[in-house]
């Protein structure tokens, strides 16, 4: 678990120009606070301890503002920049290397489903206000736009805008990048 907090506040200091010192992260950045309860409470969750693993999750919510389900699964380097206001579900996977602006739900539109939440794959970037809705995948290296509003899968290396989020470009097999029309009114 240490290693771990180590590890997100190097990370941290490697994606926030705004960071001085580690000491500074250690102490006063929300997602450091937020991932270390969020490892506790996932320990907890996992044991089957759920009222005590809702109860540190709820008291980082109350602390941070940002809100991580202990059972969501989250992985390595996961950046929360700004964090206020960010919600993060029960059945969500995060993969590594991800970065999430303030605002961001990745949230549910389905309370009867098992799979209720979204799945990041690594390096996905989701802008500030952006809804991530339903059980779909966001493939790896994607991009979701600033408020737009996603309701289904993203392909790989592709970005979306909008609402309801439309794919605006996307990496082909070549690793060529293609502009789709994207109507601008």
């Amino acid at each position: 678990m240490f290693r771990g907090l180590h590890e997100d506040v190097k990370n941290v200091q490697k994606n926030d120009v705004a960071a001085k010192s580690y000491l500074e992260v250690l102490l006063l950045y929300p997602t450091i606070h937020a991932l270390f309860a969020y490892r506790m409470a996932h320990f907890l969750y996992r044991k089957k301890w759920f009222f005590l693993a809702r109860l540190i999750s709820q008291f980082s919510r109350w602390t941070t503002g940002i809100e991580i389900h202990p059972g969501a699964k989250i992985g390595r380097r996961l950046f929360i920049d700004h964090g206020m206001g960010v919600v993060i579900g029960e059945t969500t996977t995060i993969g590594d290397d991800c970065t999430i602006f303030h605002g961001v739900t990745l949230g549910a539109t389905d309370c009867d489903a098992e799979k209720r939440h979204p799945d990041l794959g690594d390096r996905v970037l989701i802008g500030a206000g952006a809804k991530v809705l339903g059980p779909i995948q966001i493939g790896s290296d994607a991009k979701i736009g600033a408020n737009s509003v996603v309701l289904k899968s993203v392909p790989k290396g592709a970005t979306a805008v909008g609402i309801p989020a439309r794919i605006l470009q996307q990496k082909n097999e070549e690793s060529e990048v293609r502009f789709l029309h994207y109507n601008y009114i």
